[in-house]
């Protein structure tokens, strides 16, 4: 897809200056490498299970062969005075290594991740190495690395077919015959800057499409609230793992023909449903999604590895509860007005919007999509069965990224929809993926069977998670055993077995009575204590009208008297209402008049809460308050003392 209209200038071999920039993408991965330091998070390995008897020495030179035929794999990325350039080794300096070896089948998953985890040294190493592991006389893994600097997935399909071409010349003792390349890497970088012109012009093309990208993303949110399992350290450390998923055959038909008749993409309908399902799952009703593009806007970039792609910013309003047809033609116009501004470079997006900053996540968005729609890298290798090896390098790049694929069989019908989850180790457990992609699959499921339901009507939940709900967290006929060393349990109501929080409590009071109850600041209060103390408060709030089936709210800092109001509204047989004296008053005004409590337990400074609103208050810090408690009897409360049995 073309930019915003203007005229290009076809790519043609440049006349190099002497020093050359990074292309906007390098540039991106550049910082980020300094940033970080040397690391995985960026490797693309690139791994071959290949059967049969392999030619070592002709594998090495079809290796050579690719690297010097294409110069990004031979490009080091030297500092110069704080800029970094791009350094095009001549060939015989830029020969890569294969390194083989032989392990045992047993040792071979933990040889992959090693070779994986290499760590590249982009200012004097060629962003490419390989290995050859060799399990047998007629087995063996290969395994070519190279950083995502110098390629990215578009490159896959003609770098096999180079080494499938340069292997096969080089087993015949021959040279590869392939035809020149129209292009280098450096011609593109050079193409590009002067494509998109000075960012200081407002007549530029940059300049007109970072306006756009200015206006589509106005008041984005900082980041959204994933369901995380924990919070996200202060420092990403790019730890990660990989769920695997297949959908099948039926789904992938079905999500076609919604496609179809919405005259949207696959990756459009998976892009409405990711940013619904996230709605769903409590992330809000303004949520970005990253989404890689490939980049290659000239058909001279076809046959070219190098690193080419782009990342947009697709922002999905959720809001109004729309049907789920009504979010995909939203979905539709907004990448359809993307992709006609995708030539912003991301980093200079970021540069220009200048969100709020922070070593723990990704600016702009936490969760990517990306759809995998290259075409698919055939790898022919004479007298060899080659088949691909995924191997995982434990890395995350943002929360989280949902790459999919889909498959075809021979007749070009969909075939099944394939696919991995990457996420954050840190602050994801991997269950929690898992049920993430589960109900993705749900969602999907639901919306093609009826696309014009609305979003919040779509199910989530499965059998076993309906039954464990509803029926296993919501057991209260089964009395809960007390401990380890007792037999014997709390009182209970005869009637329905239920346990009260009041009973178990008091056992406790029973078991302990001067062991440390709370502590805040410099206070403590025993079991004892903070027994005697809550029974007080409770008999001053029964004369004041508490009892069960009533409400009591509760305004009160953080403090022990905090817990006592609680634990005493509790003996009372009442229900609490917190009411945090943070929030705007427009709230607590909504929660009072909601909730219609029976009376309010607060402070004399926060008082002013509740001047709009007619019901009896308690202030807990009055003179007159302190000195009614010191009356009240310290024994505990039972049904003859409430205004209604429990």
């Amino acid at each position: 897809v073309s930019g915003a209209g203007a005229a290009r200038t076809a790519l043609a071999p440049a006349q190099r200056p002497d020093t050359i920039p990074l292309s906007f993408a390098q540039a991106r991965l550049w910082f980020l490498h300094r940033l970080e330091g040397p690391s995985p998070t960026y490797n693309m390995p690139l791994a071959l299970r290949l059967t049969g008897q392999v030619d070592i020495p002709a594998l090495e030179a079809a290796l050579a062969d690719v690297v010097a035929r294409h110069e990004s794999l031979r490009t080091v990325f030297p500092d110069i005075d704080g800029v970094p350039q791009q350094r095009i080794l001549p060939v015989r300096e830029a020969r890569p290594q294969l390194t083989v070896t032989p392990v045992d089948a047993s040792e071979l998953d933990t040889a992959l991740a090693t070779a994986a985890r290499h760590t590249f040294d982009l200012e004097t190493q060629i962003p490419v190495r390989a290995h050859l592991f060799t399990t047998g006389p007629d087995t063996h893994i290969l395994v070519i690395m190279v950083h995502h600097i110098a390629a990215d997935g578009w490159s896959m399909r003609p770098l096999w077919r180079d080494m499938s071409t340069a292997y096969q010349a080089r087993c015949a003792g021959q040279e590869p015959g392939w035809a020149e390349l129209p292009v280098q890497y450096a011609d593109y970088t050079l193409w590009q800057r002067n494509l998109l012109g000075d960012v200081e012009d407002p007549h530029s093309e940059i300049s007109a499409q970072v306006e756009y990208w200015k206006q589509t993303l106005a008041g984005l949110p900082d980041r959204i609230s994933l369901p995380t399992d924990r919070p996200h350290p202060q420092v990403a450390s790019y730890r990660g793992d990989t769920v695997s998923f297949e959908w099948s055959a039926d789904l992938h038909t079905r999500l076609e023909e919604l496609a179809r008749q919405s005259g949207a993409s696959l990756f459009m309908v998976a892009n409405a449903a990711l940013a619904a399902l996230l709605t769903r799952m409590g992330a809000g009703q303004d949520i970005p999604i990253g989404a890689a593009i490939a980049g290659r806007t000239d058909q001279a970039l076809d046959d070219l590895v190098g690193f080419f792609v782009n990342t947009l910013v697709l922002r999905t309003d959720t809001s109004g509860d729309p049907t789920f047809r009504q979010l995909l033609h939203h979905v539709r116009e907004r990448s359809l007005d993307a992709y006609a501004h995708q030539d912003v470079p991301f980093e200079h997006l970021v540069e220009v919007l200048n969100p709020e900053r922070s070593l723990a996540h990704q600016p702009l968005f936490q969760v990517a999509l990306v759809w995998q729609n290259m075409p698919s890298a055939d790898i022919e290798i004479p007298g060899l069965l080659a088949v691909p090896e995924f191997i995982n390098t434990d890395t995350a790049k943002f929360d989280v990224s949902v790459h999919v694929m889909a498959r075809r069989d021979a007749e070009d019908r969909p075939a099944h929809l394939e696919g991995g989850v990457e996420f954050s180790t840190e602050v994801f457990d991997r269950s929690t993926v898992v049920s993430l992609v589960d109900r993705l699959e749900r969602f999907l499921k639901a919306v093609t069977s009826d696309p014009d339901s609305p979003i919040s009507a779509v199910d989530l939940l499965e059998p076993s998670e309906r039954e464990r709900l509803l029926v296993e967290w919501n057991n209260t006929t089964t009395n809960p055993s007390w401990d380890a060393e007792s037999d014997s349990e709390p009182d209970s109501d005869a009637r329905t077995g239920t346990v009260w929080v009041t009973d178990l409590f008091a056992r406790q009071v029973e078991r302990v009575p001067e062991a440390t109850a709370v502590m805040f600041g410099d206070r403590t209060l025993t079991y004892a204590e903070l027994d005697a103390a809550s029974n007080r408060l409770a008999r001053l709030l029964i004369a004041e009208g508490a009892g069960p089936e009533r409400i009591i709210a509760l305004a009160l800092p953080r403090s022990i008297d905090l817990v006592v109001a609680i634990l005493a509204v509790l003996k009372t047989g009442a229900a609490y209402l917190p009411i945090d004296p943070n929030y705007p008053t427009e709230r607590v005004a909504y929660m009072l008049h909601d909730a219609t409590p029976a009376l309010a337990l607060t402070t004399t400074a926060l008082r002013p809460l509740f001047h709009d609103h007619p019901l009896t208050t308690v202030e807990y810090d009055a003179p007159k308050t302190t000195h009614r408690l010191t009356e009240q009897n310290p024994a505990p409360i039972t049904d003859t003392d409430r205004t209604h049995p429990l």
